[in-house]
């Protein structure tokens, strides 16, 4: 069952999407199926809030519906801003803690097709995965059920940045490194929290490099 917040964010689109479809002149779905060559039920399906959309078909209305994507996607800026300087959207993977741990084992992995997907804009050249946080360890940056968007190419370790981790029992962390520190992987808490206990080498998975706040 979808998470309310996800709920709300596809019945917003989806009104923002008949919105626009109404302001073009489409009289109905069907109108727009016939225009763009698309399965009609589908786009029922999106009009209605039934099934979300991702960014593909998101660019495809807007330019349709002559509407900025990112107003039609996300609900930023108004409908009529000019797309100057377009964002590139990213459909990035939503994989599990377990599946970000079991990457150190098959670093070649590169299909995430099976994985649903959460739209990142404009974010630098990498290979992303998204984590949902669990947990208060990190709320300085991330509160629970934030989204964190890991680069599985960034394995530098820079000080004071934040990282996906995993000992040799493969425990999977986000902890922010503080090399002057020990251990050198700390928690950014509000609360008192004990730092990690690691077990033997610790690998990298990736560096987070933005975290999202659902509100």
């Amino acid at each position: 069952m979808l998470k309310e917040q996800e709920q709300f964010e596809r019945a917003e689109r989806a009104d923002r999407l008949k919105w626009a479809r109404e302001r073009a002149g489409f009289r109905g779905p069907k109108s727009v199926a016939e225009a763009i060559d698309i399965n009609v039920n589908n786009y029922k399906a999106h009009e209605s809030g039934r099934n979300g959309f991702g960014i593909a078909d998101a660019k495809r209305y807007a330019k349709t519906f002559g509407v900025n994507l990112n107003w039609l996607q996300f609900g930023q800026g108004e409908p009529d801003d000019a797309d100057d300087s377009p964002s590139v959207v990213t459909d990035v993977p939503r994989i599990s803690w377990v599946s970000a741990g079991q990457l150190l084992e098959q670093p070649t992995v590169t299909d995430f097709s099976n994985f649903p997907t959460e739209p990142a804009i404009d974010l630098p050249e990498g290979n992303w995965i998204c984590l949902e946080v669990e947990g208060n360890s990190m709320n300085k940056i991330s509160p629970p059920e934030s989204l964190i968007f890991v680069n599985l190419k960034d394995k530098r370790l820079v000080a004071n940045a934040c990282y996906v981790i995993s000992d040799e029992t493969g425990a999977i962390t986000y902890k922010r490194y503080r090399p002057n520190d020990t251990p050198p992987f700390q928690p950014a808490s509000y609360e008192e929290v004990e730092p990690p206990r690691l077990k033997g080498a610790v690998a990298v998975v990736g560096r987070v490099r933005r975290s999202v706040i659902n509100l």
